[in-house]
């Protein structure tokens, strides 16, 4: 079979041009295109211009090019790609923040009606109220069993009903219904499926991690692994504290129950033969406290002295 020159020319140059970006950035963003239009599409890729480059086309077509760069460049990183190309697809080659270039993208979602034979990303819900529409109307709500009633001449909803569920196929009369009510339930746009990163893929939720995280995560792996080590006495850096502290209790339980000293042990000794000073140490600490409250209390007699003086003298003149 013979190709046409002019798709030869085009599927050349599309092949270059995906190479190019191939070499050009190390960082990708797999994203699902369903459902998003010609004109959505050309205002994301103005949204992205400057930092970002988006690319769309066949999986077949792209999946060969990634397989010919990898084998021409010796570079197997990039094949891991290629799993990732199931669907209505695309790439957006980016050299800035990731995050940055996710949020940017969900600007660009714009709302859709509900089609008949869509299904329903989310859960869609009639709120209560009135409709506005006439009472010769009502057919549509009794057949979706949605109670109403006439209000002033027009149609009311009494209340919020689930009219799909997500996962569902929209039927005809959901979708004729909402189309009455001027409800457009579902937003379409480019969704992030993968991340690619120097040859590493991970699922976009790891964008959403702060660095809070990440320390808390690294502390609870750094917990595993020494409870792990010293259940089995299994030396390593993350339980060497504990040791350190385990071996120091059990030296001082030796010293405390032989002659065996050490200089950290004489004071543990000392309080073991005189408990008293236990208290001792207590009442020292406890002592600029208790001098400070003498002299508050010292203070206080002599206010009341001066109080009960003036009432003396007033008393002598007779006022």
């Amino acid at each position: 079979m013979v190709l046409n020159p002019v798709k030869r020319d085009k599927k050349s140059q599309y092949d270059q041009k995906l190479c190019r970006l191939l070499d050009e950035y190390s960082q990708v963003l797999v994203v699902a295109a369903d459902n998003v239009g010609s004109t959505q599409m050309q205002s994301i890729r103005q949204g992205l211009r400057g930092h970002s480059i988006l690319l769309m086309g066949k999986n077949t077509m792209m999946k060969r090019s990634i397989r010919i760069h990898a084998e021409k460049t010796n570079n197997n990183d990039i094949q891991n790609l290629i799993p990732l190309l199931v669907g209505n697809v695309g790439l957006i080659f980016t050299k800035g923040d990731l995050k940055e270039v996710r949020e940017e993208i969900a600007k660009y979602k714009v709302g859709a009606p509900a089609r008949v034979g869509l299904i329903a990303p989310i859960d869609v819900v009639v709120p209560p109220g009135n409709t506005g529409l006439d009472p010769s109307q009502t057919s549509f709500f009794q057949v979706l069993n949605i109670p109403t009633k006439i209000n002033k001449g027009t149609v009311e909803i009494i209340t919020a009903v689930e009219l799909i569920k997500k996962g569902d196929k929209v039927g005809s009369s959901e979708a004729a219904l909402l189309s009455k009510l001027g409800i457009r339930p579902f937003s379409y746009g480019l969704v992030v499926l993968s991340v690619y990163d120097n040859g590493s893929v991970f699922s976009p939720e790891v964008l959403d991690l702060t660095e809070d995280d990440l320390i808390e995560k690294f502390a609870n792996g750094v917990s595993m692994v020494a409870s792990f080590s010293l259940a089995i006495s299994y030396p390593t850096l993350a339980a060497a504290p504990h040791v350190f502290v385990n071996v120091y209790k059990n030296a001082l339980s030796v010293a405390v129950a032989t002659d065996y000293s050490f200089p950290q042990a004489e004071k543990v000794k000392e309080f073991l033969k005189d408990p008293s000073k236990f208290a001792v140490a207590a009442v020292v600490v406890d002592a600029p406290a208790s001098g400070q409250e003498k002299e508050e209390q010292k203070e206080e007699p002599k206010e009341e002295e001066e109080g009960s003086d003036d009432e003396m003298m007033l008393d002598i003149f007779g006022d």
